[in-house]
């Protein structure tokens, strides 16, 4: 088990309760798509989905799923592994898994580190964290996900050449995570004009958390680092 530190999991996984339905689904089907990390990961992370993919990339803290469930419709030679704490936010992804019978997506419901921790050596073709918890008190700022030791995780399970990808709406959790893959060996920041980090990714959904911050008059910022 993975020892606590800064920058791991904080905060409420539960909200309101599920329907009997989405109740159901979590626990007939939940157990299927989890990853089961008391078994050592498949050197080659193919091995993981039903279908026959190609690549596989890996979603921290996916939301609504809106980012997470697209790709996984667009891209079906890719899998996905979405990594979820907040039960409402699981179940609603589980639904549309089972229903829509993708077969390209495995789950996890805990903290994230012990899935990278768990993740073998360069196994990643891409790795994203879109619009994460951001802990604007800057006596919380500790708590934030991007952190020296996180990077170290991240750079230890993304292949050479590979993309991380994040997304934010608030400026000082963009220029943190700026600092924080500057100082870091393994990230490079390639961006060349503003449109490099003011425009989304192609074939880009959009989120809930994105749309609530232009409503609310903030403008999202897209920064992708190559892991050298």
């Amino acid at each position: 088990m993975t020892d606590r530190y800064e920058g791991s999991f904080f905060g409420r996984r539960k909200g309101k309760p599920l329907s009997p339905r989405r109740e159901a689904l979590m626990e007939n089907e939940l157990p299927r798509l989890i990853l089961d990390l008391d078994r050592s990961a498949p050197a080659d992370l193919r091995d993981l989905f039903e279908a026959d993919v190609k690549d596989t990339c890996l979603e921290v803290g996916f939301g609504g799923g809106e980012h997470l469930l697209h790709r996984a419709r667009t891209s079906p030679e890719t899998g996905f592994i979405g990594i979820e704490p907040f039960v409402g936010s699981m179940a609603k992804a589980v639904v549309a898994v089972v229903e829509e019978g993708l077969q390209n997506v495995r789950l996890y419901d805990d903290d994230a580190v012990n899935v990278l921790d768990w993740l073998p050596r360069s196994s990643l073709d891409l790795a994203y964290q879109l619009y994460p918890d951001p802990w604007p008190k800057k006596r919380h700022w500790k708590r934030r996900f991007i952190n020296p030791q996180n990077l170290d995780r991240y750079a230890r399970v993304l292949k050479h050449g590979s993309e991380f990808r994040f997304a934010s709406d608030i400026d000082t959790y963009i220029d943190w995570t700026l600092r924080h893959c500057r100082d870091h060996h393994a990230f490079d920041w390639r961006a060349e004009t503003a449109a490099d980090w003011k425009t989304p990714w192609h074939d880009w959904p959009g989120t809930r958390y994105e749309a609530k911050a232009i409503r609310e008059g903030r403008a999202g910022r897209y920064l992708t680092f190559l892991r050298t």
